[in-house]
């Protein structure tokens, strides 16, 4: 299949939230806030005198925006760019914001980094205690929250892991990610969670429907009074996918890329 390398914008497959958030019981007013948080590192066009340009997209999608953006529809939109002739990049951010808050059908954030600040990208790890030296076994691959389970006492902890995968619905490619679970409440049991997390192995959905799992889950079985769910996923088609849930925390987190992304 061809890619077309001429801006159009009908390219962009929106896809509503509302089917995956009622299959998980998740209704208005939504139970938390956040954004999903992209990164497009191959966004380029044409200046006026035909020599190309590149930048580094930072995309912010508000988590009660109606649709998501299917990531393969954005790629071919990315790539209609790459013929098309634009003023400046300031003309591309304007281009791209009206577009992707129309497909969304949510006010969206476009912040474009340009080469001279290339040098600026630093290579972070989630924060937060690792669970990933656990001595665990694992027989079940599909998604088990009854591996959830908590005891006394009441803790503030953040908890990661490295070992989380999920698989595409639409083409079944493997996504990789890392976790960060924030919370305050009854103590969560490190191997039932580490368990359950590895249980999303075989799971196919979205990025984003998976993170809303991961937190109504946890938010269900282990009732924390605060929780933060952040997953960030390695990049496939030169985009990374970055969904961060969240019921207490008022900012959303510093954007910055991981040593796999």
């Amino acid at each position: 299949m061809g890619y077309k390398d001429r801006y159009d914008p009908h390219l962009l497959s929106p896809i509503s939230r509302q089917p995956q958030r009622e299959e998980i019981g998740i209704q208005a007013p939504l139970p938390f806030w956040g954004a999903d948080i992209w990164t497009a590192y191959e966004l380029s066009w044409i200046d006026a005198r035909g020599k190309p340009q590149i930048a580094i997209a930072a995309l912010y999608f508000p988590a009660d925006s109606p649709q998501l953006i299917e990531s393969k529809s954005l790629k071919q939109y990315l790539n209609s760019f790459n013929q098309t002739s634009f003023e400046n990049a300031h003309s591309v951010q304007k281009i791209l914001l009206q577009d992707l808050s129309r497909a969304s059908s949510s006010p969206v954030e476009v912040l474009l980094k340009l080469p001279e600040v290339f040098g600026q990208e630093q290579i972070e790890e989630l924060a937060g205690e690792s669970l990933d030296r656990l001595e665990v076994g694992v027989r079940d691959y599909r998604v088990n929250p009854d591996f959830l389970e908590v005891g006394a006492p009441v803790v503030e902890e953040t908890l990661v892991s490295n070992l989380l995968k999920t698989n595409c619905p639409i083409t079944g490619q493997p996504d990789w990610a890392a976790i960060q679970i924030r919370y305050r409440g009854p103590r969560m049991k490190r191997a039932g969670l580490l368990r359950y997390l590895v249980s999303y192995r075989q799971h196919q959905d979205f990025h984003e429907n998976c993170v809303e799992r991961i937190f109504m889950d946890l938010s269900r079985r282990c009732r924390p009074e605060k929780l933060t769910v952040y997953a960030r996923y390695t990049r496939r088609g030169g985009i990374d996918i970055n969904p961060f849930r969240t019921n207490f925390e008022t900012t959303r987190p510093v954007h910055f890329r991981t040593a796999r992304q």
